[in-house]
């Protein structure tokens, strides 16, 4: 077995399929002397983590990993969906800001991990200096991997955490993907503050905002 230290970041996304909250990505640099430990505090793809195992992991996390969180508000995220009108070029984006920002910290690594949403083009094309000479590698459930179950972590437990602030904030609960219930909250939330304000709180490229909006 290979004595090499081998350094990636791995990095994931939560919110892309919630109509209300952000979009969040987040990148985290292990290497091949932390994995036992990560296994062992029980990180695996959060998907299959309770949203109180998330938050817990995302503290131990982040005090033993270099790591980054990108969150793209509700605004922010309709901004730039104006201006992109790609969601995976949009995705692409958080996840090389998440590379980038780790780099910044004078941070080496072989290569950067992500799970499938499109070309890994996007990603590279999104990388400015500091990550122009990383290896970028994207696979179909890249989650079974540490560096990107810690990413996906990272990423729900702050996704969480804004739905929460969110809600604090317009005094309405959020719930959490684009199910019947989450349109009659959008119904709710325009009958209270406007259909002008729905972008504060919503995706509103989603087919949701036309179930929203009608009568």
């Amino acid at each position: 077995m290979s004595s090499k230290l081998v350094k990636w970041i791995g990095s994931d996304e939560a919110g892309k399929g919630d109509y209300f909250g952000p979009l969040v990505v987040a990148g985290v640099l292990v290497d091949n002397t932390i994995v036992k430990s990560l296994e062992e505090l029980g990180v695996k793809d959060s998907k299959r983590l309770s949203d109180n195992s998330v938050k817990e992991l995302a503290k131990k996390i982040k005090k033993m990993c270099t790591c980054s969180v990108v969150t793209i508000g509700p605004a922010k995220y309709n901004e730039l969906y104006t201006k992109i009108r790609n969601l995976n070029r949009l995705l692409a984006w958080g996840h090389s800001r998440a590379i980038e920002n780790i780099l910044s910290k004078k941070e080496e690594c072989d290569y950067a991990l992500a799970d499938q949403f499109g070309d890994e083009k996007f990603i590279i094309a999104a990388l400015m200096e500091k990550g122009k000479g990383i290896k970028v590698k994207q696979e179909i459930r890249a989650e079974s991997d540490i560096g990107v179950a810690a990413a996906s972590i990272l990423a729900r437990a702050e996704f969480v955490h804004r739905l929460a602030m969110l809600s604090v904030k317009y005094g309405m609960d959020f719930p959490k993907g684009a199910s019947p219930a989450v349109i009659e909250t959008g119904k709710e939330f325009v009958s209270k503050y406007g259909k002008e304000r729905l972008k504060e709180v919503a995706k509103i490229h989603f087919k949701t905002t036309k179930s929203v909006l009608a009568d």
